[in-house]
């Protein structure tokens, strides 16, 4: 079989190569730690290119992967990706799900700066309809269920332009690190890059994200308003029985999970700051004539602050344990990834201030705006200054068709040009040549 085009030969066409890979990327949307097909197109270019790439263990530490996913699901997700023209090589050394890539480029003596860009996407059916730009210009998803419905296609090829930006410039000394991180949504995979190391030796570090309502033309230095939150699953077990003939011999899962979920929308909120439940998902039954066993509640909480959060996750637990008692059902909670709040260095945004002054298109450079939700970015953040490097999560404005994980989501293309151009004007900026 051969393979179709690669990042490579983008480059050579007469279109933008980022709204290309950006739009190859689009059509292969690929879940957390399922990305073999994104994470080896990249590496393979990166590594064509000259940096040094590393992938797999060396890059992401197993242990610290809460809620790995299954061997079953990896197996069927790296065949399609073969099947869709990832390269073999590089897919090889992702065994497990382990799809981070880190590629590093070293010219001399100077500070060390790092860049992160998310590779994920999300399990959302996309539209198919005239109103929705890539179903009209061909790019729409080709894997169905799946989708980038937040824009991390657009900050994946904005990371591979760079590279190819920062290979061509001869003006600059120190060391780029490009940190390309699977599993964003959900929050599961910053930690596991963190627990092996990769942001250990850096002076500074960047993050960046298109849209949240910033509108085009806009930077933000840095983004505020991260959630703290913490996600969890919930399994009510209880006694199946024949609905009609002996409902009173079962225990009903399903009411104890429905009562749980009307329970926890129901909590009263945090009078001094803003706080959020969800139950995103709930499974059950078997029958319509038939109590129901099982319930399975997916949920998530949040905070604008620890303290906040905490809160929540306090009164959820307890709604969802008096459920189980109410409905005679045993119950199992199983917690899983938590999202810091996130605290950015100051120095780190001037840098980025400084920086999208010169970006051509940008009208407007803000101090900071709210990015509405989370990212696991925060703890990539917060070991970077914890070591005594700075680092700062910014805003790159794109005006959206929707609301980020929406099935119509789709952003402004004008800012992945934009975005390219900040990150190399940060580079500039701190590894100018003496």
């Amino acid at each position: 079989m051969t393979r179709p085009a690669t990042f490579a030969s983008f480059f050579a066409g007469s279109n933008s190569p980022v709204e290309t890979i950006r739009e190859d990327l689009h059509r292969h949307p690929e879940t957390a730690f399922h990305e073999f097909r994104t994470a080896s197109l990249v590496a393979e270019y990166l590594d064509e290119l000259g940096f040094e790439v590393q992938t797999g263990r060396a890059v992401m530490d197993p242990a610290a992967i809460i809620w790995p996913p299954k061997p079953d699901s990896i197996a069927k997700s790296r065949e399609r990706a073969l099947a869709h023209g990832a390269n073999p090589e590089w897919v090889a050394k992702m065994e497990g799900g382990l799809t981070g890539v880190v590629a590093t480029l070293t010219r001399g003596e100077g500070p060390k700066v790092g860049f992160r860009f998310d590779i994920d996407a999300l399990p959302v059916t996309e539209v198919e309809d005239d109103s929705h730009r890539p179903f009209v210009r061909g790019y729409n998803s080709v894997f169905k269920g799946e989708m980038h419905a937040c824009g991390h296609d657009g900050h994946t090829a904005i990371g591979v332009v760079l590279a190819q930006r920062l290979m061509a410039d001869p003006d600059w000394q120190g060391t780029v690190k490009l940190i390309f991180q699977p599993g964003e949504e959900g929050g599961r995979g910053a930690k596991p890059m963190v627990a092996a190391g990769v942001v250990d030796d850096l002076d500074y570090f960047f993050v960046g994200h298109l849209g949240c309502l910033l509108p085009s033309g806009k930077i933000a230095m840095e983004a505020s308003d991260f959630f703290s939150s913490i996600r969890f699953d919930v399994t009510y077990t209880g006694k199946a029985a024949h609905a009609a003939m002996g409902p009173q011999n079962g225990a009903n899962a399903l009411l104890a999970g429905a009562t749980a979920a009307l329970g926890m929308h129901a909590i009263a909120r945090h009078g001094e700051e803003a706080t959020f439940v969800n139950v995103g998902k709930m499974v059950s039954g078997a029958a319509r004539n038939i109590v129901a066993e099982s319930c399975l509640l997916e949920c998530d909480v949040r905070g604008a602050t620890q303290e906040a959060r905490e809160y929540m996750h306090r009164r959820a637990f307890e709604v969802i344990n008096g459920a189980a008692v109410m409905h005679g059902c045993e119950v199992d909670i199983s917690v899983g990834p938590e999202l810091l709040g996130n605290e950015n260095s100051p120095e780190a945004a001037e840098i980025i201030g400084i920086a999208a002054a010169k970006v051509e298109g940008i009208e407007e450079v803000v101090p900071s705006w709210p990015i509405g939700g989370g990212d696991d970015a925060s703890f990539m953040i917060k070991r970077v200054r914890e070591l005594g490097g700075k680092a700062c999560y910014c805003l790159i404005g794109s005006d959206i068709d929707a609301i980020h994980h929406a099935k119509t989501f789709d952003f402004d293309e004008t800012a992945l040009e934009q975005g390219i151009s900040l990150f190399h004007n940060v580079a500039q900026h701190l590894l100018k040549r003496a």
